[in-house]
């Protein structure tokens, strides 16, 4: 019996020496992969879900690079589409996403882009099932993700100490808020983790990655590594399939990458790169073996020691009952509904998912993060 011929993946690479030449490298990956033409309609509203992992300037190869962003909005608004740049940060401190579009030079990109701006700390989170998930039953997403007609997938190529590799897959980590990405933390092992991050990309899994290798990051990734110049931009349809080759150029095997081959198992790619087209230039041209990642610091420690020194790492939001004017702000725009009256408002920590959105909201400022001895001993 023969078997029925699998649908073609294709993955572009084009050469990419320099940031000012980036737009017209954007371009010729879409178009070896056949434009945005079949993904885009006039009118539909376009995430560009960045890598925005902390406050650090485009040099430090942390997030996605300003000038990719920029490319990658004209494009969308070219084919009549409403580009929305957004992304939440690492929260660290109260105003960590705000903090980390300015640094980055993003906003400024998409301001002068004339793109809208979205800060999922200010957007809010719902509530959705995961199906079929493996360490996840139910997360909270942002709701730009969740109201997009499109999502396109901005990752920056970079190593990581606890996936090794981090690229269009678990980009979509950012799209879900501190609780939940403090869940999947403390699991602890790699694979575990790794699924909890497939979990979180199955829910919504975007419609095309376009991926910031022109440098990169290796070594003690995703925020602790040495940039590399690799060269280069990376255009497909298909996470599974883009991050099965990017990790072929920085001379890593896609099977030890569990977000991968995670991913591949539960049907959102191929199995394996040997199926995957690549137009452009070919990976043995741009190839540059990376220094690979130093175990984390926590990958050693078992996972329940994890979750219970977890306890002692916390920012929670708090009331000042003082200040509080009961304008119901908060209560409107919890995603929780952590968040009752009657005076005194009070906030359940149980139910928050430390999205933060009411410390952001407040028009009173009367919300403070309340930070354990641990989280100001690392800020």
């Amino acid at each position: 019996m023969v078997e029925p011929a699998r649908p073609l993946t294709f993955v572009s690479i084009v050469h990419c020496d320099d940031y000012a030449n980036v737009k017209q490298a954007v371009a010729r990956s879409l178009e070896c992969i056949g434009g945005l033409g079949n993904i885009i309609h006039p009118g539909d509203r376009v995430l560009l879900k960045v890598n925005l992992l902390s406050a650090r300037p485009p040099g430090d190869a942390v997030t996605t690079h300003p000038s990719v962003v920029s490319a990658v909005i004209q494009l969308v608004q070219d084919t009549g589409g409403i580009p929305i740049v957004g992304d939440g940060a690492g929260m660290v401190h109260p105003g960590a996403t705000a903090e980390a579009l300015e640094v980055s030079g993003i906003r400024k990109a998409a301001e002068e882009m004339g793109a809208e701006i979205a800060n999922f700390d200010i957007c809010g989170y719902e509530k959705v099932d995961v199906p079929n998930g493996r360490q996840l039953d139910t997360i909270y997403v942002a709701k730009p993700v969740l109201d997009a007609d499109v999502i396109i997938t901005l990752p920056k190529l970079k190593t990581h100490e606890l996936t090794l590799f981090t690229g269009a897959i678990k980009n979509m980590f950012g799209t879900v808020p501190t609780k939940i990405r403090k869940q999947a933390h403390a699991l602890g092992k790699n694979d575990i983790f790794s699924q909890a991050v497939v979990d979180i990309f199955s829910v919504c899994p975007p419609a095309l990655a376009i991926m910031d290798g022109v440098v990169g990051m290796e070594g003690a990734g995703p925020s602790r590594g040495n940039p590399v110049k690799v060269g280069m931009i990376m255009a497909s349809e298909n996470c599974v399939a883009l991050d099965m080759i990017a990790s072929m150029v920085i001379g890593f095997d896609p099977d030890d990458i569990v977000t991968t081959t995670d991913a591949a198992a539960r049907g959102f790619g191929p199995d394996t790169p040997y199926g995957i087209i690549v137009h452009g230039d070919p990976v043995d041209k741009i190839r540059v073996n990376f220094e690979r990642p130093g175990q984390a610091p926590y990958a050693a420690v078992p996972a329940f020691l994890i979750r219970y020194l977890g306890r002692f790492y916390s920012m929670k939001p708090r009331i000042d009952q003082d200040t509080c004017q009961e304008c119901g702000a908060c209560i409107r725009n919890c995603p929780a509904s952590a968040i009752e009256l009657p005076y005194p408002v009070k906030i359940d920590d149980e139910k928050c998912v430390l999205c933060y959105t009411c410390f952001e909201l407040c028009p009173h400022n009367s919300i403070s993060i309340k930070r354990s001895l641990l989280a100001r001993m690392t800020k």
